[in-house]
């Protein structure tokens, strides 16, 4: 396989992959074992596409468009096992006039065959899939082969007699309990499924009669099973283990975290119990470690891009980003450190809780109890030579002075606030105790943000808006160009009409006007009207533009900017 290498190499190069992206690669694929193809596309040296025609042209194979996972003969792949499928890169299809058609995505694959003939006992017929394809319909064809996490809770509910299932409720040890492997069934199924589903949050929260499980899957909880209230006490105690927390304590909340690999994937999930009334409730995070952040993937428009991306560049000043909890902000900043990150440039964060690790940046945990807060790293983090600073969170007066600070000294800032729009962080700061003048000096731009659910591709339908609705959304009939959409639903989505998500921006810039405004002490009411006077895009004018790219629907668009009209007035 060197020879293979040495040409794919080779290729990279003639593809216009330069000398130092192409160690990254080496490296990054000596790393994390995959082939050295998916270590240039982790390092986005090449797209998926290229890498497989790459992989098509060196070894003469066809080049596959798409891959039906409902098409995937089950009996095919239950010879095969997924760890092996997934090691090597290659996916059983179907059979096809004597031969097995099998997809692969790199030379893991090519090297697989033979043993995949003997395995079949038939000629294959090998073809070429982009691997990010081939990984989904992997997936997807093996979890159809699989149980779900409401048929694991059914054979459970099946097997366990009534006397079992009082003793679980009682039982403090599961290491002793007969009835260990369902629960551990039943909580690796019920995390593979959250995974799967593309679910940020898994919530078990006791009721007296019954446990309820429900995912966050675009920012909106779905109920997907209740296991039993009698069960509730072993399936806690299973994931305190697997999070290292103490399974005997139940009176305090606790917070603890689990590191795993599902579906091929790194996996962290930060765990919270709290007591409840009828037992400890628990709260899963789940974050996906390597996740690449590109501005460029974020939903901005390119003008806004453009203003955020000029910003970022200045040697010094604050840039904030608001808006409420769970809209991004976090997501936004990792984007814009990474897009300035370099060798030349140092990088510092204070935050709560670091929830990605971002390579070659010095990152923070605070820690109130030893009095590690905001403020106090940030007066440390001035002592370490730093060009970039972010603080996670402005909360209190002191961390906004010392922000401002550090702005005025040489310093670049990036930070959040809670505010419903860009406007309201001027007002929030003077709030807080900080001098008008100081505000408008220091604050060179703020980005208000919230997420709206990506219409599902598979199912939107065309929509043809009323009166009403386009009188309230602001839009001119005369406007619309191109079809909007509305969502429907479909087993792509699990019949929500939606599937992802994507940030509807504000920015606002910090222009001569706004400044006067700022140190007039204004509300923030007036220095909205006269960012809009300057050019600045509210929210929901936003909004319409993705519904007017058919990004979204219009209702999901209403639904997330219902304050922006009124706080427009």
């Amino acid at each position: 396989m060197a020879i293979r290498r040495a040409g794919i190499e080779e290729l990279l190069i003639e593809s216009g992959v330069d000398s130092t992206r192409l160690r990254e690669a080496r490296k990054e694929s000596e790393r994390s074992g995959v082939s050295l193809l998916e270590g240039a596309q982790r390092v986005q040296a090449v797209d998926a596409k290229m890498a497989a025609a790459s992989i098509a042209r060196i070894f003469g194979l066809p080049l596959l468009d798409k891959i039906e996972h409902d098409q995937v003969d089950l009996e095919l792949i239950r010879q095969l096992s997924l760890a092996i499928a997934r090691e090597n890169g290659v996916l059983p299809l179907r059979r096809d006039g004597g031969y097995v058609m099998v997809a692969i995505a790199d030379e893991r694959g090519v090297a697989m065959l033979e043993d995949l003939r003997l395995l079949f006992r038939a000629p294959l017929r090998p073809m070429v899939a982009q691997a990010d394809m081939l990984r989904d319909a992997m997936n997807k064809a093996y979890d159809r082969a699989a149980q779900g996490a409401v048929a694991v809770m059914e054979d459970i509910r099946d097997d366990m007699q009534a006397d079992v299932a009082d003793d679980l409720m009682l039982n403090e040890d599961l290491l002793d309990d007969p009835n260990q492997a369902p629960i551990i069934r039943f909580v690796n199924t019920l995390l593979t499924q959250a995974v799967k589903d593309r679910a940020s949050d898994i919530h078990i929260e006791p009721f007296e009669r019954e446990l309820a499980v429900r995912f966050r899957i675009d920012g909106v909880l779905y109920e997907i099973v209740k296991p039993p209230a009698k069960l509730q006490a072993s399936i806690v105690s299973r994931v305190k283990i697997m999070s290292g927390l103490n399974i005997a304590e139940k009176r305090i909340p606790q917070d603890g975290r689990i590191r795993t690999r599902i579906a091929g994937r790194e996996i962290d999930l930060r765990v919270s119990t709290l007591p409840v009334r009828h037992g400890e409730r628990v709260v899963m995070r789940i974050l996906e470690k390597g996740r690449v952040f590109n501005l460029d993937h974020v939903g901005m428009g390119a003008d806004t891009v453009a203003d955020f991306r000029r910003v970022i560049q200045r040697p010094h000043g604050i840039m904030l980003v608001t808006g409420p909890t769970g809209s991004g902000k976090t997501t936004t900043l990792y984007s814009g450190l990474a897009e300035i990150n370099a060798p030349d440039i140092n990088i510092l964060t204070i935050e709560d809780p670091i929830e990605y690790e971002l390579k070659g940046i010095g990152q923070t945990q605070v820690n109130p109890k030893i009095d590690l807060t905001f403020a106090s790293a940030l007066r440390a983090h001035l002592r370490q030579d730093p060009d970039v600073i972010m603080v996670g969170e402005i909360r209190d007066k002191e961390t906004a002075d010392n922000a401002v600070q550090a702005s005025l000294t040489g310093h670049l800032v990036f930070s959040t606030l809670h505010t419903n729009d860009a406007a309201g962080a001027f007002t929030r700061l003077t709030d807080m105790g900080v001098e008008p003048f100081l505000v408008s000096s220091s604050l060179v731009a703020v980005l208000a943000q919230r997420l709206v659910r990506r219409l599902c591709p598979e199912c939107k339908a065309p929509h043809v808006p009323s009166d009403i609705e386009l009188r309230e959304a602001g839009i001119e009939r005369s406007s619309i160009d191109r079809p909007i959409f509305k969502a429907a639903g479909c087993p792509a989505c699990l019949q929500t009409g939606y599937k992802g998500r994507s940030g509807i921006y504000e920015f606002l810039h910090v222009t001569e006007g706004v400044r006067q405004l700022v140190m007039a002490n204004a509300s923030s009411g007036v220095i909205r009207r006269k960012a809009v006077e300057d050019g600045m895009r509210t929210l929901r004018e936003d909004g319409i533009r993705q519904v007017l790219q058919g990004v979204t629907s219009l209702d999901e668009v209403m639904r997330v900017t219902q304050e922006d009209v009124a706080e427009g007035g």
